[in-house]
């Protein structure tokens, strides 16, 4: 069961056939995605205007100069929309705080609007960007993470990036400030042969020293990240337990995959 009154999601949850229907449904989309707000009302008028040009067609007028108008009106309404436009800096926190509670407000998030908006206009204000005298926004370089058990109050800006990932071995740091990260697009694990290989090993000693051998490789992966003076390996590939252990005793934190 869904309980909201936002006007998208009641159309997207509704199962609609009809052509023109659908289009309503577009309508209230489109302005969700460009505005965050102001479905009702898009979908209010852009009904009222099928409306009206339902009774033009009973008069017999001809649908493209029913469209025709329409497109003239949108234009206008362009030209007046430019006129009464306000500029707004960066800088004047009070209108975009304004205007982002606003966009909550109708919301479930509604009780706890300011505490929101507040965030909501510090993290835009972080990834704006000056595009020679216009501001843009990329909102893909905010990326929202959820996580269960909190109330909204616990909701914070990170000013950073957040990796969902747990640290590989438990005898890891498990805080690190003013890290030094080492990005490995390898596996710290010793590489399986290409071909299909066969090792015959006849003694002890040769078991021993292979076994050796593949321990000596991977502490010297680890002794080169010691050395660039890391303490933060994120790594595109697996750990080794063995390097796990060594990276652990050096006191470096580690992520994999």
């Amino acid at each position: 069961i869904v309980i909201t009154n936002d006007g998208a999601t009641i159309l997207d949850e509704m199962d609609i056939q009809h052509p023109a229907a659908k289009m309503m449904v577009e309508v209230a989309k489109t302005q969700d995605k460009e505005a965050g707000d102001g479905t009702t009302t898009a979908v209010v008028i852009a009904g009222e205007l099928l409306r009206k040009a339902e009774e033009l067609l009973n008069q017999n007028i001809h649908p493209t100069i029913i469209v025709k108008g329409y497109t003239l009106a949108a234009e206008k309404a362009q030209e007046i929309l430019d006129s009464i436009a306000k500029d707004v800096s960066p800088e004047d926190e009070e209108v975009l705080m304004k205007a982002a509670t606003t966009a909550i407000t109708g919301k479930a998030a509604e009780e706890e609007r300011e505490y929101l908006a507040k965030l909501a206009v510090d993290a835009v204000k972080l990834v704006g960007e000056k595009v020679g005298e216009k501001y843009q926004v990329d909102i893909d370089n905010i990326k929202l993470e959820k996580k269960e058990g909190g109330s909204v109050r616990d909701t914070q800006l990170i000013r950073g990036v957040v990796i969902d990932k747990e640290r590989v071995h438990p005898g890891m740091p498990r805080k690190i400030e003013d890290a030094k990260i080492a990005l490995i697009n390898e596996a710290l694990e010793v590489k399986e042969t290409e071909t299909d290989a066969e090792i015959r090993i006849t003694s002890p000693e040769q078991l021993q020293a292979f076994l050796e051998q593949e321990e000596r490789m991977i502490r010297e992966m680890v002794d080169k990240i010691v050395a660039t003076g890391a303490n933060v390996v994120f790594c595109q590939k697996g750990i080794d337990d063995l390097a796990q252990h060594y990276l652990a005793k050096a006191g470096i934190l580690a992520v994999r995959r």
